[in-house]
């Protein structure tokens, strides 16, 4: 088990990437009544988003971790800038970019710059799940 817990790991990091970007939010936009209302409701899934990325990543890094004389796991040295960009990101977009988004200010900047940061840290958790689960067979 423990050596597949990265694997899994990174599949809920880029599976809840996905359902909440390019599934949740989208519904919330067509079917609610006003943008305002799916906006609130879009900003709590994507804050509850940051938790699961930052704690997906953190778990990330200890798996990563040698443990006494045993080899560094395989896949980490690959992943790692991924991991840690992708947090990065995460928390960025969180701490910098919605606080912005919620007030108002410059919007059409702010929004842009938030989906762009989104968008590339789903490339990152993917490119860590590509790496932890090995070679295509």
């Amino acid at each position: 088990m423990r050596q597949r817990l990265p694997v899994l790991l990174a599949a809920l990091w880029w599976g809840s990437l996905s359902a909440i970007g390019f599934l949740a939010v989208p519904m919330l936009f067509k079917h609610l009544p006003t943008p305002a209302m799916a906006g609130t409701l879009a900003a709590r899934l994507f804050e509850a988003q940051t938790f699961v990325s930052a704690g997906c990543g953190l778990a990330l890094l200890l798996a990563s971790m040698r443990r006494g004389d045993a080899p560094q796991e395989p896949w980490a040295r690959d992943a790692m800038p991924w991991i840690i960009g992708g947090m990065l990101l995460a928390l960025l977009v969180q701490f910098g970019v919605a606080p912005r988004i919620v007030a108002r200010t410059d919007l059409r900047l702010w929004h842009s710059a938030g989906t762009a940061m989104y968008a590339v840290q789903w490339i990152c958790a993917l490119r860590v799940l590509l790496r932890v689960a090995g070679p295509a067979r």
